[in-house]
């Protein structure tokens, strides 16, 4: 490319719309490094179309967090994806006629009760607490994952971060050589890092066994040719950023400054999970969500602060006492190994589990024999990190269909989470057009659930 090509190029990104100057940026980078970019480049990519210019900003002296009510240097959130039902997994309801085919089972607490399909949690829940009160207004899947994810609703003007990106964001990171968040199993429509750098956006990776794709330079470059290209490839980028300071050009820059960051580091190992060995992948589930389980497991011991782990396939609007056996066992076998993994290696106290959906289902059987969008009620629950275990937060009523007690918000569980994380919950930030935010909206942190 000579100079005019650039200007001409740069003239031309300007009056794109947003899908077409990704592509722009997709292509000249592959144009100027002979490679393609790692996968973290598509939402990071999205997230710095959404983020307006500038830098969001706290009120305050202190970008420390100020809400160290919890342990949590880590979070692993296990997302449900598809409406998780209560009544068939974290808060059946015996002897009703809405329980349908699902029986309930004895676990470690007196008087508390699980699905027979969660025989291993039933036997650890004195290890965790379960939220049977949270309720919401949305039973619309897509709004419904933004909101549980942002504590905001979707709106076009603004997107909003996500925990983990707030996490990065004001705690930093504790591995600098590894991404401050990961996205295992399904980050399609993830918000990423909404408002915030582009940089905080979670690394997705699709397949835990294939691990972290795209992570080595090309074979027919050698290191010295690839660092060269690199060299040239600042040098000549200097004057295009110089000259068009847009925000989508400098996240590209970001996003390959971090992917040249881990395509060098001695970390990605903790990406691999055919290190462990094969009796401990097989004690997680030989599944996609057991299996992420494990690389998350990994990824914390490797200081990584926030990783995602999601089970698509719980959306049971049919059949769903043929489908539910098996999605509910991989979440209890999974969950168990990940508690029992963790509390061995002394990092449980530490790490924060959260199980977490977009809402619930109905208690009434529909006449497909399954169970559709229930916001008005369903449950999560809390693992670890300073959470005190044994405990039934909340509760529905005898059809599980309203809250009984204590009504959680989506906001509210959130909060939850970032005050385990010590991320402040009251202050305000202020995105780069100076509107005010907080990490949790106005939620209020469950703080009768730490020990």
């Amino acid at each position: 490319m000579n100079n005019n090509q650039v200007i001409l190029d740069a003239e031309l990104f300007r009056r794109q719309d947003a899908s077409s100057r990704r592509r722009f940026l997709s292509h000249t980078a592959q144009a100027l490094l002979g490679v393609s970019a790692v996968p973290l480049a598509a939402p990071i990519l999205h997230a710095a179309q959404n983020k307006p210019q500038g830098k969001a900003k706290t009120r305050g002296k202190s970008r420390a967090g100020d809400g160290a009510g919890g342990k949590a240097k880590s979070v692993i959130y296990l997302f449900m994806s598809g409406a998780m039902s209560q009544l068939d997994t974290l808060d059946p309801k015996p002897g009703r006629d809405v329980q349908g085919e699902t029986k309930a089972i004895g676990t470690a607490l007196p008087g508390v009760k699980l699905s027979q399909h969660m025989p291993q949690l039933a036997k650890r829940l004195k290890q965790a607490a379960v939220v049977r009160s949270l309720g919401q207004e949305t039973g619309a899947h897509g709004p419904a994952r933004y909101f549980m994810r942002t504590s905001y609703k979707e709106i076009a003007s603004t997107r909003h971060p996500a925990l983990g990106a707030w996490g990065q964001e004001i705690l930093g990171k504790h591995n600098p050589e590894l991404p401050g968040s990961v996205v295992i199993g399904g980050g399609g429509g993830h918000p990423g890092a909404g408002f915030l750098p582009a940089k905080h956006s979670p690394v997705p990776v699709g397949n835990a066994k294939a691990g972290l794709q795209n992570t080595k330079p090309p074979s027919y470059l050698s290191d010295a040719q690839f660092n060269k290209r690199m060299s040239l490839s600042s040098k000549f980028d200097r004057s295009f950023r110089n000259r068009y300071k847009h925000r989508d050009v400098n996240a590209y820059t970001q996003l390959y400054d971090e992917a040249i960051k881990l395509l060098k580091s001695s970390e990605l190992k903790a990406f691999d999970i055919s290190e462990e060995k094969e009796n401990v992948r097989e004690k997680y589930g030989d599944n996609a969500f057991g299996q992420g389980c494990l690389l998350a497991k990994r990824l914390v011991e490797s200081q990584v602060r926030f990783v995602e782990v999601v089970s698509g396939g719980w959306d049971n609007h049919r059949d769903i006492f043929t489908t539910i056996p098996d999605k509910a066992s991989e979440l209890d076998q999974a969950l168990s190994a990940l508690m029992d993994d963790l509390q061995a290696k002394g990092l449980l106290d530490s790490t924060l589990i959260v199980v977490a959906t977009e809402f619930g289902r109905t208690p009434k059987i529909n006449q497909n024999a399954g169970r559709d969008h229930h916001p008005g009620v369903f449950s999560g629950l809390f693992a670890g990190g300073g959470i005190r275990g044994g405990q039934v937060y909340g509760a529905s009523d005898e059809d599980a269909l309203a809250v009984k007690d204590d009504l959680v918000s989506v906001e509210d569980f959130n909060a939850t989470i970032a005050y385990a994380m010590g991320l402040p919950t009251e202050k305000e930030f202020f995105s780069p057009d100076r509107r005010p935010f907080k990490v949790s909206h106005d939620g209020t942190p469950l703080k009768s659930l730490f020990g």
